[in-house]
């Protein structure tokens, strides 16, 4: 040690016969925060730990954490000073390994809760974009401690399970395996919608588009993440991911003229945020993500300006298109609040020990990020079309029933509270 909505239970799953940690009613739940990069104000560790130490801004008003901070490891532990001087502040040890973080420094799992925030810091990327972020890494040593514990709690992870399908596959897999409640993904789709609206379970969706940020594999993954909490909700529940496919640049927007439902779409989003025409088309460095669903629902996540992230879904028997948005992301610098009802899932599965939506999203949306950004590389080189990649392995079933997860009523203060750490 360095001294410094409604919810469903998890349904009980066979193997090793694990049971997650029973809570006593006499203390906040213990939690261990396992993260890459703790160095600036913009990093995600920095605005969703702060918020599980300090409480969060949920639904008009401030909300006292309900969990206790038990325990720190940073990854790039030099790098990370800010991370450091918070826990020092706080009182809260940082540990020298994951092992050593999640035991507490004894010999076996001491806590009642982990989160895992594996975005950021100075990590490679490979040829294909991904970046090479250490979640796989961080959570593959956690599960080695419940193994050894022959005890499990549940598990929070920041974004997409893993860049590489098969660590994500793994990881959804221990989770059943060891049966803890595993949850994670992106802050966008439980963000402020204009309008507050909630899709009702059933929703006849015939075709869908998501428009947002989508540069990048990071950008993708939150646009992913935004379209599968929307198309989860339709007839017969999910049924899975029957195929994905990359276009970039200028034939992204030769794909949705041939498509007569993305095009609508698209002029639907432009009309009601009364863009002029074809101002979405002028982004010559576009790209989009189609995917097909088992049950044959199409659906595209393409690059857009000056919407946040909206959702554009065709459901049966409506004459217009149903368009939900995601508007008033702070920028880089200014994004402690923006992520509040992120921190209020994870202490409410901390503290209810059930899952706040299906992880079977959270992989589904880590499978599609990652085939996406497979399909473009042909032959050591990207291709403006990419391959459509079969995928009769992301099978994924279930119903979402779950309620409204997204935060609503008076916003707080756009400008970031400030800790006094920066000196």
């Amino acid at each position: 040690m360095l001294g410094i909505t409604s919810l469903a239970g998890l349904a009980t799953f066979t193997g090793l016969g694990f049971n997650a940690a029973a809570q006593s009613p006499q203390r906040r739940p213990r939690i261990a925060v396992l993260a890459s990069y703790w160095g600036a104000t913009r990093s995600h560790a920095d605005w969703i730990v702060t918020k599980l130490i300090d409480g969060y801004w949920w639904q008009g008003a401030h909300t006292p954490s309900r969990v206790e901070v038990a325990s720190i490891f940073l990854h790039q532990h030099e790098q990370s000073v800010l991370g450091q001087k918070v826990a020092k502040a706080k009182g809260i040890p940082v540990f020298k390994t994951v092992g050593e973080a999640v035991k507490l420094g004894g010999k076996e799992l001491a806590v009642d809760g982990v989160v895992i925030v594996g975005e950021h810091g100075d990590y490679p990327k490979d040829l294909k974009g991904h970046w090479l972020l250490p979640r796989w890494l961080i959570y593959s040593q956690v599960i080695q401690v419940f193994e050894q514990s022959k005890r499990s709690v549940p598990v929070f992870n920041d974004k997409h399970l893993s860049y590489n399908w098969d660590e994500s596959k793994w990881m959804f897999d221990k989770s059943r395996e060891l049966n803890f409640p595993l949850t994670g993904g992106s802050s966008i789709p439980v963000y402020y919608r204009k309008p507050e609206k909630e899709l009702d379970t059933d929703t006849p969706i015939k075709h869908s588009i998501v428009l947002g940020g989508a540069g990048d594999e990071g950008g993708i993954f939150h646009c992913i993440d935004v379209l599968q909490a929307f198309v989860e909700r339709r007839k017969g529940g999910e049924t899975g991911v029957k195929s994905v496919q990359s276009i970039r640049g200028a034939e992204t927007w030769k794909w949705v003229e041939r498509n007569s439902w993305a095009s609508k779409l698209v002029d639907s989003v432009a009309a009601k945020f009364e863009l002029p025409p074809g101002h979405f088309q002028q982004n010559d460095q576009a790209n989009v993500c189609l995917v097909e669903y088992n049950d044959g629902t199409k659906a595209a996540v393409l690059s857009g300006r000056d919407v946040g992230w909206t959702y554009a879904g065709e459901i049966e028997g409506h004459k217009d298109p149903t368009i939900i948005s995601m508007l008033g992301w702070a920028g880089p610098f200014d994004q402690y609040h923006a992520s509040n009802a992120q921190p209020h899932w994870i202490t409410e599965m901390m503290v209810t020990k059930s899952e706040p939506f299906h992880a079977e999203r959270l992989l589904l949306s880590s499978g599609i990020t990652n085939h996406y950004m497979e399909s473009n590389w042909e032959n050591g080189r990207y291709s403006a079309i990419g391959r459509t990649i079969e995928t009769p392995y992301m099978n994924m079933t279930y119903r979402s029933t779950r309620g409204t997860q997204f935060n609503n009523g008076v916003r707080p203060p756009s400008r970031p509270y400030i800790r006094g750490f920066d000196s």
